[in-house]
């Protein structure tokens, strides 16, 4: 049964859903109500009174708009809708004396503040506020928090509006932020003055609407005046969060999140946030070649002429790496299969079926969690894996959904039921799902690369399909590689797996494949932006670029493609993926038949026309595995250390850093003698 419930604010009649607040209905009718506590993904404090109304025919005093809902307010004596003002003389006069009673105690340091610029108290204190103090007295003053080496904090400047606290708690699943204390005594602290331990804390720099928490890294680097500001896709990991770098000439500066519901919401994960460091650490700016055991630098024609001599008449195998784009996979394809060799993707071992996009990738979007009535987990640990997306689980297990887990127990931040560790326990769950009743909410199987990566996954995932049918539930394979489904939508497979691809072959190819060990034997050409495993085993190197230095397709784990864009350039002699590929044909003889991203993009269209539908998710046709007898044996996750999964990651200090202090926090504590 609809509630919808008739508005009047400023003058603009709206009809709002009865359960939506004021401030919700003042957003539908285009009138802005500035706010400090109030944020649409927290629950409501109230606290900081910026939000004030004056409802006509109500008590004669302002109200709380971000706490009054619509279908509370009482209609005019005619029945007519109930008229609330944003701007009337009340309104404004209580303003005004809610930004003077915030600015009592905050300090005057705008010109040193990092969030000069971007700070919501200096805007409002513009628009709302008045050009005078009456306060004489002494400003109070706070000890600052030690939150760890990314949060930095100046407490001084603190307006209480608990925006971190309600995000630590409700969002990251960690009780560890508070608030303390009375009147001019309270303050917002941590239990135990404990450093965060979480992989999303970096988010409460974004909802801090003063200059409390800002960036430790990022600090007095720059101005958000001074920055060239670019949205592109994350691929720290397969969810695909939708990012803006932030580059000061050729460097990148900082990383913040966008909107996009479907996907990150406006979250983003600690490891995407703070690994710009790594770009610029540990980079391949010149092409290489390895003389008498020894890699010496080369120009770009010497290299390219080594690598297609090693190639020509050889067999040739090609690695498609975790962080590669889709026209990289492509091109390189074409290349390597060109020359009668071999191509996979899929180097962790993973058994994806090739060709079944509903067994590689699912039915579910990411947003089908916000309503799933169940969500089984099999083999995965989405905290690790995909912190963004184990939030979104959060968010559906406060609104009642139940979780399973099928594999390692670990903390996920919510309760779960744990059906066991093994695959006897996914067995048992499917006979459980067949005779159970059929569930009032659909919900959702979310299989991991830690169940399908040993040599029965192809079984293992039948087996969760065939428990999605059971349950009439949705499918979603959750990867860890960004570039992983968009590799197996070109075909970049070989039947077989990695262990047929390489078999035999004399050159291997190595498109920034990192997690792979390369036997002795073939000739190694590994192609990548950093000097990580890939490159010590490397006999001729090709410098090429990292995420944010080339427009690239990624699809993400639901199988939405997604557009990159360049916000830098490689550094050095470094050049774009798909380029590198496009000079080595010519070399070889097999010129590729684009001269341009542009022209490869329309190729790779041609063949693939799902991937022109940016950001859509394709329906994927049902077609479930044949049931067979997995081994006996547990589930392992993937993700060994959050911090360190790729070169970028690795070639970061301040990753390594967090590792370091996550690797102490899990370590047994020992009594003091």
């Amino acid at each position: 049964m609809s509630d919808l419930k008739k508005i009047i604010i400023d003058g603009h009649e709206v009809e709002v859903d009865g359960a939506m607040t004021i401030i919700q209905a003042a957003e539908v009718a285009g009138v802005e109500i500035p706010r400090f506590c109030y944020h649409e993904r927290l629950s409501i404090a109230g606290n900081c009174r910026m939000c004030l109304v004056e409802v006509v025919g109500g008590p004669p005093k302002p109200a709380a708009s971000c706490a009054m809902q619509v279908r509370d307010l009482r209609p005019g004596k005619n029945g007519e809708p109930p008229v609330v003002k944003t701007n009337s003389p009340m309104v404004k006069k209580a303003r005004e004396g809610v930004m003077e009673f915030l600015l009592i105690n905050h300090p005057l340091d705008c010109p040193i503040c990092d969030q000069g610029g971007e700070c919501d108290l200096q805007d409002q204190a513009m628009a709302y506020g008045v050009d005078f103090s009456r306060y004489r007295e002494p400003k109070r003053a706070s000890e600052n928090l030690d939150l760890g080496p990314l949060v930095k904090t100046e407490m001084t400047r603190c307006i209480s509006c608990t925006r971190c606290v309600r995000f630590t708690t409700e969002v990251a699943g960690i009780t560890q932020m508070g608030q303390t204390g009375r009147g001019e005594d309270s303050e917002i602290t941590s239990y135990l003055n404990q450093t965060l331990d979480s992989n999303l804390q970096g988010n409460i720099i974004d909802l801090c609407p003063v200059g409390a928490l800002t960036s430790k890294p990022y600090a007095f680097t720059a101005r958000p005046w001074e920055l060239t500001k670019t949205e592109t896709i994350d691929v720290m990991d397969a969810l695909g969060s939708n990012i803006r770098v932030d580059t000061k000439g050729r460097e990148v500066m900082r990383v913040l999140p966008r909107n996009n519901d479907g996907v990150n919401e406006e979250w983003i994960s600690d490891k995407t946030r703070f690994i710009w460091d790594g770009l610029r650490r540990q980079r391949l700016d010149t092409p290489y070649i390895r003389e008498n055991g020894k890699l010496r630098k080369a120009s770009w024609g010497e290299a390219l002429a080594a690598a297609a001599a090693a190639m020509k008449g050889k067999k040739v195998a090609g690695l498609v790496g975790d962080l590669a784009p889709v026209e990289a996979a492509f091109a390189l394809k074409q290349l390597v299969e060109g020359m009668g060799g071999k191509v996979e993707c899929r180097t962790d071992g993973a058994r994806l079926p090739a060709g079944n996009r509903s067994a590689y990738v699912g039915n579910a979007r990411i947003e089908d969690i916000d309503s799933a009535g169940g969500i089984l987990l099999i083999g995965t640990n989405p905290r690790d894996e995909a912190p963004v997306l184990n939030a979104r689980i959060r968010k559906a297990w406060l609104l009642g959904a139940q979780v399973g887990l099928i594999g390692a127990a670990v903390d996920l931040t919510y309760d779960y039921q744990h059906f066991g560790t093994d695959r006897a326990a996914l067995a048992a769950h499917l006979k459980l799902a067949q005779e159970a009743p059929e569930d009032s909410k659909p919900g959702i199987v979310i299989v991991g690369q830690g169940a399908i990566n040993e040599a029965d996954g192809e079984a293992v995932l039948a087996y969760a399909m065939k428990i999605a049918e059971a349950r009439k539930a949705k499918l979603l394979v959750l990867h860890t590689a960004a570039g992983r489904v968009g590799a197996m939508d070109v075909g970049a497979v070989t039947e077989g797996g990695l262990s047929a691809a390489i078999d035999g072959a004399e050159v291997i190819f190595n498109l920034g494949a990192d997690e792979v060990e390369v036997v002795a034997g073939p000739v190694v050409i590994y192609q990548g932006s950093h000097g990580d495993r890939g490159a010590h085993r490397a006999d001729i190197i090709l410098p090429g670029a990292a995420y944010t230095e080339e427009s690239g397709l990624f699809v993400n784990t639901e199988g939405r493609p997604q557009l990159a864009l360049r916000a830098g350039f490689p550094p050095g002699e470094a050049k774009e993926n798909w380029a590198i590929l496009r000079a080595l044909s010519a070399e070889l003889g097999a010129t590729q038949p684009w001269d341009s991203l542009l022209q490869l993009r329309q190729a790779l269209v041609a063949a693939h026309p799902h991937l022109a539908r940016i950001d859509e998710v394709p329906e994927n046709a049902w077609t479930p595995l044949a049931l067979r007898e997995p081994a006996k044996a547990d589930f392992r996750n993937v993700i060994r250390d959050f911090y360190l999964t790729n070169p970028i990651a690795r070639a970061s200090q301040l990753m390594a850093e967090l590792s370091r202090m996550a690797a102490e926090r899990q370590a047994p504590q020992l009594a003091a003698e």
